[in-house]
């Protein structure tokens, strides 16, 4: 087998002569593609070149039509699991502790990006949080859509409340989606492809508000976290994701809107394979779900139960 030489993030800081933080924000916002193995979050030699040529100009191929996404094809001997939420991390724990001998492998990208990973086979199990109005339904919609012709199983992980983060007190009195199209009010967006993004702009269009009409619709951020910390530090006056961001930064108020889905999806011809058949069992178990409840801000009725499938 061929080697491929990896760096670890503080590695790519001394060769970019940048911090180790903006590494962190590199790969969080999807710049620089990185896996985990175990706790240690490694970039590729190949993967840390395409970034040094694109940002000088020199695209390689084809790069355009690729989401952000993990060099190591998925395969039988690694578990490549793409999302964002924390949860995902303690989930990938507990496999590993479970199953040794599997690599599980992390990426940090949005719902949309990630069920295209799963389409193209670039992963193996995949996060969403995709709300449809025309159904007022999560993610099934955007599953059939995204991945046609595949057969697959689509299972809970959690509930989560999404709302807007505002300053403390909520000084400029926001209170529903109309109030982003005001002039007094700074928005914080997410990246393309998040399912907050999708969230925001289907309420935009039910709303019948334009996207110019938004001061600060062009304004990203690549995490719930980092939109909290943007209102907290007073540079916007509004954002949107989960409530338990919220939780996380002292300086804000959260307004809850709406509770949504946050399911994984799986090709269903995985299911009866080892690591997944563990990684269901990991759900379903108390000790998971004892975890994660006592971190706040989850619902887990639903975890671990097939919610559809497609």
């Amino acid at each position: 087998m061929t080697t491929v030489t990896s760096y670890t993030p503080e590695e790519v800081a001394t060769i970019l002569k940048i911090s180790r933080f903006t590494v962190y924000e590199m790969i969080k916002r999807g710049d620089l593609t990185a896996y985990r193995i175990g706790r240690k979050m490694r970039i590729e030699a190949p993967d840390l070149e395409a970034y040094i040529k694109k940002s000088k100009g020199q695209f390689p191929s084809q790069q355009h039509s690729q989401p952000a996404a993990i060099t190591p094809p998925a395969s039988q001997e690694a578990l490549i699991i793409c999302g964002q939420d924390i949860i995902l991390d303690i989930l990938t724990r507990h496999l590993e502790k479970e199953m040794p001998q599997i690599r599980f492998l992390r990426n940090y990208i949005g719902s949309i990006d990630g069920l295209l990973a799963l389409y193209r086979g670039a992963a193996n199990v995949v996060t969403t949080h995709l709300w449809d109005s025309d159904t007022d339904t999560y993610n099934v919609p955007y599953v059939r859509r995204l991945l046609p012709g595949h057969k697959t199983l689509i299972i809970n992980l959690v509930y989560r409340i999404e709302g807007f983060y505002v300053a403390k007190g909520n000084p400029k009195n926001i209170a529903a989606w109309q109030d982003l199209a005001r002039q007094d009010v700074r928005f914080v967006n997410r990246e393309r492809g998040s399912g907050a993004r999708v969230l925001v702009d289907e309420q935009l269009r039910i709303q019948h508000i334009d996207h110019a009409e938004v001061n600060g619709y062009n304004h990203e951020e690549a995490s719930h976290l980092a939109v909290a910390s943007c209102v907290a530090r007073g540079d916007a006056d509004v954002g949107v994701g989960i409530e338990k961001a919220a939780l996380q930064v002292s300086a804000i108020d959260f307004i809850p809107l709406k509770k949504e889905r946050y399911d994984l999806v799986i090709r269903k011809e995985d299911a009866e394979r080892p690591q997944f058949k563990a990684m269901l069992s990991i759900l379903q178990s108390q000790a998971f779900r004892n975890e994660i409840a006592g971190m706040g801000g989850y619902d887990l009725s639903q975890t671990g139960k097939i919610m559809a499938e497609t």
